[in-house]
């Protein structure tokens, strides 16, 4: 079974979990806490490699004052519970976003927690925090522009390759399967640049009811899916008898 190598998930629907309980929304944030760690060990225990989870997005900051402020305590809360585990699981965890809007104890938590884990390679855990696909495109193109405006580059010598590299995640393998829970069928300005040819699947499940039966629901339909990045079927999976014909021949 052809798994991916990248999973990118937007955990969506905690808070009309929390409404359909008659419950705060905050209630809905803790409890998609669960599906977090059932996420982390489903791509541990099928060896895929790289975990991206969208987790308070540059829009996010709209929300009411309340929610925002419980937000990031709650944030703050896992990190201190969870780093431990993490880090005795062989996971390395990174937090791509601006994280200029944060305190700077959480600031210093999400620093500490990747210098803690930066050595593991058993899975790369990447949190996108104050994140948006547009805002990532943005600060790459900044970066180029300053290394024109001083002369260690020159504008001809920009190319996809070279925007990219500075795009966050640049040293993982792109997204193979994009996973979207509850309900709503768009990637809401996440990943923009990586996700160009990742393979979507959307569920009406909401995050806190996440299980392993639909984690596997995803993984199936990714292994049959035809991936072909442009090309032609034929040319992704040439007839194997064409190609036994063209092995006698020469």
């Amino acid at each position: 079974m052809t798994l991916p190598r990248h999973l990118a998930v937007i955990m969506d629907g905690n808070g009309r979990w929390a409404s359909r309980r008659r419950r705060p929304r905050m209630i809905g944030h803790r409890a998609g806490a669960r599906a977090v760690n059932l996420c982390i060990d489903h791509c541990l225990e099928r060896g895929i490699g790289a975990l991206t989870l969208f987790a308070f997005s540059s829009e996010n900051w709209g929300r009411p004052e309340d929610e925002v402020g419980a937000l990031m305590k709650l944030f703050m809360g896992a990190m201190e519970r969870e780093v431990e585990e993490l880090d005795r699981r062989g996971v390395r965890v990174r937090f791509i976003g601006d994280r200029s809007r944060f305190s700077p104890a959480l600031q210093a938590r999400m620093a500490s927690t990747e210098a803690r884990t930066a050595q593991h390679r058993r899975l790369s855990l990447n949190i996108a925090v104050s994140y948006g696909g547009r805002q990532d495109i943005a600060a790459a193109a900044r970066s180029l522009a300053e290394d024109v405006a001083a002369g260690r580059l020159q504008p001809e010598q920009i190319d996809e390759t070279l925007l990219g590299s500075r795009i966050a995640l640049a040293d993982q393998p792109p997204p193979d399967l994009f996973i979207r829970t509850g309900g709503d069928l768009r990637i809401s300005n996440f990943l923009l640049w990586q996700l160009a040819y990742t393979e979507l699947w959307f569920t009406d499940t909401l995050w806190p009811d996440l299980d392993a039966s639909i984690l596997d629901q995803a993984l199936d339909a990714f292994a049959a899916r035809e991936r072909r990045f442009g090309l032609t079927g034929a040319q992704v999976t040439p007839d194997p008898a064409q190609a036994d014909t063209d092995t006698h021949i020469a």
